[in-house]
């Protein structure tokens, strides 16, 4: 019996990144298996869910030796992966003339704290400080890079922060951008929350000629006639006459440029604002910077909502492709699980040519049709409905 049509889909776009080339016969059977798993409503994250939700035809403990001990080079796949959404996003930003965004964030894979008797715990775990929740929280904490343009985004690259290793969340980012060979037709902008426009990390995004703009604290040191002050200290003498009001989507803010010195950087543009509905007391005051100092008001703060693209990804990492539900425990595996996650991921998007919750939708209406014209095809044939209920995991 021919295979279930979804998977040729997947099969072609694994031939389109060059993978059928590096990657052995039964090392592209398992992660089309596991794509197809995946993307499925309804799945969990667990090994059994992919060998169950993909009609898996070997015996599930294969899967498990898949990600464990299986030589295949996870490090190739995210290689070639990185090369295809480059090439995209450089086309799309090309042909629209329009920037080229990267976003750096980090999240929280959170798991069960295991008992001192576990015999086998996950490795790489360990309590991270979650903003969102305000508290501790046990698991791996992985810092992501985003590729995106005003259109489409791609998840591109992510390191796990282990503490145990020394290297701060900063290096990990500094190390991916350095992965980043973009051919910068276009501007490209390396976006932030506050926590991460430190000035190593502006440094490097310079130094490969990205800009950055960035959420900064108001606590951050500016220079306004060369003198020493905190944003926020500064920002008490500023008036709504001194400030200009600016629109953003449907938000509107009143903004006052400060041009000059920041502690780190000799020159950049901070715009402190507030949104036009509240009052300008410290409390409710943003700063973002830009190390870009031709862009204007407007552009700075419409390409920093940019940022929130993956906020989503996370979001929808999480709920729909199971980025936390993994019950692999060693480390390797982890990672390779990530790695299989972000390829079900560019594959969603990739198919839709939109956005990754079209493309799962797009995907689970394609496997239920390819579902029925398996059965449809099976029962012409003859074929015993034994064999097709077997075939489908329904015996």
């Amino acid at each position: 019996m021919n295979r279930l049509a979804h998977h040729q889909g997947i099969h072609k776009f694994f031939f389109t990144l060059g993978l059928t080339l590096q990657l052995s016969k039964p090392v592209i059977k398992h992660l089309i298996h596991i794509v197809d798993a995946l993307t499925t409503k309804g799945f969990s994250g667990t090994l059994t869910d992919i060998h169950y939700w993909s009609f898996h035809p070997n015996h599930r403990t294969t899967l498990s030796h898949f990600f464990t001990k299986s030589p295949w080079n996870e490090e190739r796949l995210l290689g070639k992966l990185q090369e295809w959404i480059l090439s995209q996003v450089e086309r799309l930003a090309k042909r629209k003339n329009q920037p080229l965004f990267v976003s750096i964030d980090d999240t929280i894979c959170q798991k069960t704290k295991p008992s001192s008797r576990a015999a086998h715990a996950i490795q790489g775990c360990d309590w991270h400080y979650s903003h969102k929740d305000h508290q501790s929280i046990w698991g791996h904490s992985l810092v992501w890079l985003m590729v995106h343009t005003f259109t489409q985004a791609f998840p591109f690259a992510f390191r796990l922060y282990d503490k145990k290793e020394g290297r701060s969340k900063i290096d990990l980012a500094i190390e991916m951008l350095s992965s980043l060979k973009v051919k910068r037709a276009q501007p490209v902008y390396v976006l932030m929350d506050s926590w991460y426009p430190s000035k190593k990390l502006i440094e490097a995004c310079l130094k490969q000629g990205f800009h950055v703009i960035a959420m900064l604290k108001t606590n951050r040191i500016l220079y306004p006639k060369g003198i020493a002050i905190q944003a926020k200290q500064f920002a008490r003498y500023i008036e709504s006459k001194d400030t200009r009001l600016v629109t953003v989507g449907k938000e509107r803010y009143r903004v006052y440029r400060y041009e000059g010195a920041i502690h780190g950087l000799d020159d950049a543009v901070v715009l402190l604002a507030w949104k036009a509905d509240q009052p300008m007391a410290p409390e409710h005051l943003h700063c973002i910077l830009s190390t870009d100092r031709e862009l204007g008001d407007e552009d700075i703060l419409r390409y920093y909502a940019q940022r929130w693209t993956i906020e989503c990804f996370f979001r929808q990492a999480k709920d729909q492709l199971k980025l936390d539900g993994y019950q692999v425990r060693h480390v390797r595996a982890v990672k390779r699980y990530w790695v299989t996650v972000l390829l079900a991921c560019v594959y969603s998007i990739a198919e839709s040519r939109q956005n990754l919750s079209t493309g799962l939708e797009l995907l689970r209406s394609r496997k239920g049709h390819s579902v029925i014209e398996f059965i449809y095809d099976a029962a012409k044939q003859e074929i015993p409905i034994d064999v097709i209920k077997k075939q489908l995991r329904i015996a």
